[in-house]
This record gives C-alpha cells, sequence and structure tokens, in this order.
C-alpha cells in the first residue's frame, strides 16, 4: 500500500472538494491526486472489492483510473492511521443505541475537541477526522456505541452512499470544518472513559443473527464465556468473511473483542485464519447493519 504524506489541511480541502465533484470515480481520483491512497468498496456499501482491502489503496492515478472504469459506482475507501494522517472517531447511531452522549462526554473531558473536520454517516452518526497520532491501532467499543479508526483501520469517504437499514441511500456529508489547529485524539484516553467496567460473561447466549452487524459481533464475541470463546470468534469470524470483509479487518474488529473474552493474540489471529480457509465472500455480499438515521439535533450538539 502507498503512503500518504499530506498534511492534514490540505486533505481538508481535498475532501470538500471530492464531495462535490459529480461522480464517485472523478471523486476518487481528486483524493488520488492530491496524494490520499484509495481503494474501491462494494455499490451502496462497506465491504472493500480488492482481495487485499486498504491494503491495495493507492494513489497511483492509472490503478484508480482502472479500479472506477470496472466499478463506476464502487464507493471510495480511506485507510487511516499512518497510511493517511488521519484517525477517525466513529460515533455511531442506531436502534441500539448511540455513541453521542459518550461523545459529548469526552469533549467535555477535553479529549475530543480538536477535530480536523467532521462527516455525518448515512446512518445518521458521524466520522470525527483527527491528525494521526502514531501507534494508535482501531478499536470497536459495541456498548459505547463508539469505534476508534487508526493503523490497522479504514473508513469510506464522501460521496460516497451507503443503503440503510429503511432501504434510502444516503451520502457520507462533510457538515463541519471547524477547527483551526487540529490535534491528535488520545485513542487509549478515549477508551478508558468510555469502556464500562468489565463484567463475568453469561454462560451462553444466543448467537447473533447471520447478518448481525460487525459491532454487534464483536460485542458476543466478548461475552463468550471458557470454553466457547475461541468457536464463538470462529463463527462470527466467518460471518465477516462471508460479507466480504478482508483478513486484517476481521482482525481489527474481533481481535478486540477476543481478548477481553480472554484469548491471546496467536490464538485468537490462528482461529481468524481458519475462518478465511473455511469461508469465502456470499454473493451477493449484501451486508444490514440495522441502523437508522438519529435525530438532527444529536449531530448538532457533537459538532457546537
Amino acid at each position: 500500500m502507498e503512503r500518504s504524506t499530506a498534511p492534514v489541511g490540505s486533505t481538508q480541502a481535498t475532501l470538500i472538494a471530492a464531495s462535490s465533484t459529480p461522480s464517485l470515480g472523478q471523486a476518487a481520483l481528486a483524493y488520488a491526486r492530491a496524494g490520499a491512497a484509495v481503494f474501491p468498496c462494494r455499490l451502496a456499501g462497506k465491504a472493500p472489492l480488492t482481495r487485499r482491502g486498504f491494503h491495495d489503496a493507492s494513489r497511483d492515478l492509472r490503478q484508480v483510473t482502472a479500479w472506477w472504469r470496472r466499478w463506476p459506482e464502487a464507493n471510495i475507501g480511506l485507510p487511516t492511521g499512518a497510511a493517511s494522517g488521519v484517525d477517525v472517531v466513529d460515533i455511531d447511531a442506531h436502534d441500539g443505541g448511540s455513541g453521542f452522549a459518550g461523545f459529548e462526554r469526552a469533549r467535555q473531558a477535553g479529549l475530543v475537541g480538536s477535530w480536523a473536520w467532521v462527516v455525518r454517516t448515512p446512518s445518521g452518526g458521524v466520522h470525527a477526522y483527527f491528525p494521526h497520532e502514531p501507534e494508535q491501532r482501531s478499536w470497536t467499543l459495541a456498548t459505547a456505541h463508539v469505534d476508534f479508526r487508526g493503523d490497522g483501520g479504514y473508513v469510506v469517504v464522501p460521496p460516497s452512499r451507503v443503503r440503510t437499514a429503511d432501504g434510502v441511500v444516503r451520502e457520507y456529508e462533510v457538515i463541519v470544518v471547524a477547527h483551526r489547529s487540529p490535534a491528535p485524539v488520545d485513542a487509549a484516553a478515549l477508551r478508558d472513559l468510555l469502556s464500562p467496567p468489565r463484567r463475568e460473561p453469561a454462560p451462553g447466549g444466543a448467537a447473533p443473527v447471520v447478518n448481525a452487524s460487525p459491532q454487534h459481533l464483536a460485542e458476543w464475541v466478548a461475552s463468550r464465556p471458557e470454553g466457547g470463546r475461541n468457536g464463538g470468534l470462529f463463527w462470527a469470524a466467518c460471518r465477516m468473511v462471508e460479507d466480504g470483509f478482508d483478513r486484517v479487518s476481521v482482525l481489527g474488529l474481533l481481535g478486540d473483542a477476543a481478548e477481553r473474552a480472554g484469548l491471546g493474540a496467536q490464538e485468537t489471529a490462528a482461529t481468524i485464519r481458519s475462518a478465511f480457509r473455511r469461508t469465502g465472500p456470499r454473493e451477493p455480499a449484501a451486508r444490514r447493519r440495522g441502523h437508522s438515521r438519529a435525530p438532527s439535533r444529536s449531530t448538532e450538539a457533537v459538532t457546537r
């Protein structure tokens, strides 16, 4: 994967310019011309279309042109962390809960106030972008409905479009370019603030439905008791493989959950490798997130 050294300021301008282009292919080229490596994701979805996912991201104009000539309606993926120079805090909003309250707590604690820009997601949540801080890996806190995307992660960027649970296709939209001096977010401190005290896992519990969101799968894996941890991780990893996620994405989303359940890093990696050997992408790989659009008041509270 090619690296981008573009500073956050120029990326802000790129994001705004790209989001106003008439086609996704032209937007992808706008990112690439500005030095941001991108890769194609599924039509109206988030799963990568290339074999190695965000590891295939490129700023080579010929490669980007070839991708969007093959998939003209593909969404645009952007690797986070050192690959792009940006980290992203993803505030989720759906029927099962919202991350806006937790994000507001973090803002009041001085952890997330210096964003570079904010994007409204199709579900009604937001992506808050920050300058990258080295050696901060991606993590998911399903109970807080907040995710962090740093090294080992990616986001879908404007003007990409996703079909939501109500069947409507909505765009990622730039809504705020607010802070004159954006500063990195301390991902560890944010996680400590938002993570609730660990509870003893229930002995059992029904598995999520097959089309459950990755966040729900991660929450379920984290709750597995001893004796059911490895099998639960394997089952959840297979569901993500079927939905078209690449190995690094599966490890990034489920690895932390497996660790909280008590599995070691080597055992987790081996189980996920087994899932990829035993399972392949489902066709069509439609993923239903079960999200609904959050009230605009919540978004306005975050972006004040």
